[in-house]
């Protein structure tokens, strides 16, 4: 059991995020509040200096002993310092010192039961519901037990005890046992009612963050699979026509001109798409950037094209009619764009390059076969453009493989799923 965090007059900060609570109402009610050791101070001075005083009032009036009042006097004080120090944190020794100050009250001719009232409305506010009924029960019998040791004393004439009937006292302190009770698991209820609902606020706050998160890691790893694609694409496809241009320069002048004016165009293109993914992150070219489409399987023809112009012997086979939908549409045409790439980087000099998009009922299937040697660049294992296609495919429920064919060439094939596929199916 421990002290409750609320912030009374101010708002709680969640996790990552801030968290706007509402002020309990009432200058009064905030300033206890904040000072909940005053608190705790006022009601063990309401209960210990009355007490302290009719204790010693009483001691002297009827001339007990010396050891009955030090001890009396000592069972107050303890009962009273538990009420300042510990009534929070430990109720239950709160009570079982009001237990014991009830009992040694016996023999100073009155009954202080006071200190369990207190400490029952500890036990229900910053225990349990079920604590406070165990509590009280063991109290009211404590009490009865008390009552009626006083009436055997005085029946005795040992001490002078008060006067009265002990099963009326017992009633008496029953009830108003009964009553701090109910009154504790009221406050004590609502106070972990509150609680309940603030901690909820605060995992929602932090659930809301890390959402937030892990959509800022989704969104760049997108944009880190775009830029690498676009910018492997444009820069391998330059590199191989500015190779080609400097080879030819000396002996075909036009066809060099030709080659270069290919670059410069590769260039334009791959430019424009970087422009058009990054101006999604400025809010004042969102606008324009939402008006340029992306590249979908109709551009793939042009895309083959542009793989030719450098060189490759590239052939496209498309089987089926075509799926509509721009996500997978992208999809598609960045696992060609990654494939050829690939090919055009490190197959070296392919005699044939095959590409194959069949379309099935749920399925789109794309094969991108050469019958280059295998390189040493090729067999040392998957970049980031593959690491960055896998995540792709796996957006729609596919599979990619990539590796060398039997025999000869390598093979890139990728199954991609038409169907929309939720999280937890993609993990």
């Amino acid at each position: 059991m421990t002290e409750s965090r609320l912030a009374p007059d101010g708002p709680e900060r969640a996790a990552g995020g801030e968290l706007r609570l509402p002020k309990p109402p009432g200058v009064i009610r905030r300033f206890w509040a904040r000072h909940p050791r005053l608190v705790d101070g006022l009601i063990a001075g309401v209960y210990g200096v009355p007490t302290l005083i009719s204790t010693v009032v009483t001691a002297l009036q009827r001339g007990l002993p010396v050891l009955l009042v030090i001890l009396s006097v000592a069972t107050v004080l303890g009962a009273a310092l538990s009420l300042l120090l510990f009534r929070r944190t430990h109720p239950w020794l709160v009570l079982a010192l009001a237990w014991l100050a009830c009992l040694v009250s016996v023999t100073s001719g009155s009954l202080d039961w006071f200190a369990i009232l207190l400490a029952l409305y500890a036990i229900a506010v910053y225990g349990s519901t079920r604590a406070s009924w165990i509590g009280f029960g063991m109290s009211v019998a404590i009490a009865t037990l008390t009552a009626h040791a006083a009436a055997w004393l005085h029946d005795t004439r040992l001490v002078e005890p008060f006067d009265a009937d002990a099963w009326s006292t017992s009633v008496q302190i029953a009830i108003a046992a009964f009553i701090a009770t109910l009154i504790g698991i009221t406050v004590g209820n609502r106070r972990r009612y509150t609680e309940a609902l603030i901690a909820r606020a605060h995992d929602l706050a932090r659930e809301r963050d890390q959402h937030a998160q892990l959509a800022a890691a989704a969104e760049r790893a997108r944009i880190a699979r775009e830029m690498h694609d676009v910018v492997s694409h444009g820069l391998t496809v330059m590199i191989t026509l500015a190779e080609g241009s400097a080879a030819t320069a000396g002996r075909d002048a036009d066809r060099a001109a030709t080659a270069m004016r290919n670059v410069a165009d590769t260039g334009r293109e791959a430019l424009g798409e970087m422009r058009r993914m990054l101006g999604v992150l400025n809010q004042e070219a969102e606008d324009e950037a939402g008006r340029s489409p992306q590249p979908d399987v109709a551009a793939i023809p042009d895309l083959v094209d542009g793989f030719r112009e450098a060189g490759l012997p590239v052939s496209l086979t498309t089987v089926g009619a075509l799926v509509a939908g721009p996500a997978l549409e992208l999809a598609v045409f960045r696992v060609v764009q990654e494939g050829l790439t690939n090919v055009l980087r490190h197959a070296g000099a392919p005699r044939r390059v095959d590409v194959r998009i069949e379309h099935r009922d749920r399925t789109i299937d794309i094969t991108v076969d050469d019958d280059a040697e295998a390189t040493q660049s090729r067999m040392s294992g998957p970049g980031r453009g593959l690491a960055g296609l896998r995540e792709r495919v796996a957006l729609y429920g596919g599979t990619l493989e990539a590796g060398p064919r039997p025999g000869r060439g390598w093979r890139l094939h990728a199954v991609l799923r038409t169907e929309p596929v939720d999280a937890e199916e993609r993990t």
